[in-house]
């Protein structure tokens, strides 16, 4: 059983929604990024999502994009990464990280050695949007064999006959994408959102967690009244981004989470 895993049975046993938070690693620098992210489990956050930056970065908007940047040019790398999750472990064993990127860092380093040195570091599962399942062996199933969660994601537009696909070697938890588009556009709405959860659920056990367009503690409630949690990343680094200092981020982090979890 991995963090995650034990992370949502634990979740599940409490009868509580999870909350994951998505933070760009190396962003505005290091130590403030480090900062931030040991402070994700005192607002509140279940799982933290770490962003691997990268120069092409096609899912995200412009937001996690800018992010992306400053890290880069901040001398941010693979490396720099995985020290962050490894301090991190330091002082929390429990907390799940997620590694979310692209697989051309990953392809560049050679798998065997990412893999080696992720698990080493700490990080409980990864998720690359540029790798469908189609390429699984490529790098998903070496994941899990080395004891990693692959969490795949799902869209409004994987219809039957993509999803069982998409499912079929996912693990820890599905990301369930709700708005057609890239991070931090629109606003996820419950109503729509509710049909698709129950779509994917009815394939699967995983946790379906929801993620894209959720900016504030009520979205954060109201849709994960409908999955098994949400995640929110956009809105976070924005307020990063605006020279808040990194307690007041974690401060809004804890009215985010709080809302989830009174769904």
């Amino acid at each position: 059983m991995t963090r995650i895993d034990a992370k949502f049975a634990d979740l599940k046993a409490q009868g509580k929604k999870a909350f994951v938070a998505y933070v760009m690693a190396g962003d505005p620098d290091y130590d403030t990024s480090l900062e931030l992210v040991c402070g994700l489990p005192g607002a509140g956050v279940d799982v933290i999502e770490l962003g691997l930056p990268f120069t092409d970065p096609m899912a995200d908007g412009q937001t996690i994009q800018l992010a992306g940047q400053r890290a880069l040019e901040g001398g941010m790398t693979l490396d720099r990464t995985l020290a962050i999750a490894r301090t991190f472990r330091e002082t929390d064993d429990t907390t799940p990280i997620v590694l979310m990127g692209y697989y051309n860092p990953i392809y560049s380093r050679g798998v065997e050695r990412f893999l080696e040195q992720a698990k080493d570091a700490g990080i409980d599962g990864l998720i690359i949007v540029d790798l469908p399942p189609e390429e699984d062996e490529e790098l998903c199933l070496p994941a899990q064999k080395a004891g990693l969660n692959f969490i795949r994601l799902a869209t409004p537009t994987t219809d039957a006959k993509r999803l069982p696909k998409v499912l079929q070697n996912t693990s820890g938890f599905v990301y369930y994408v709700s708005i057609t588009g890239i991070t931090g556009a629109g606003e996820a709405q419950a109503v729509d959102v509710a049909p698709e959860v129950a779509r994917i659920k009815a394939q699967t056990d995983l946790p379906v967690i929801v993620g894209f367009g959720i900016k504030t503690p009520e979205a954060s409630q109201g849709i994960a009244s409908v999955a098994d949690g949400c995640v929110v990343g956009s809105a976070i680094v924005a307020e990063l981004a605006s020279g808040k200092p990194v307690s007041e981020v974690l401060a809004f982090v804890k009215t985010l989470s709080d809302g989830a979890h009174r769904a």
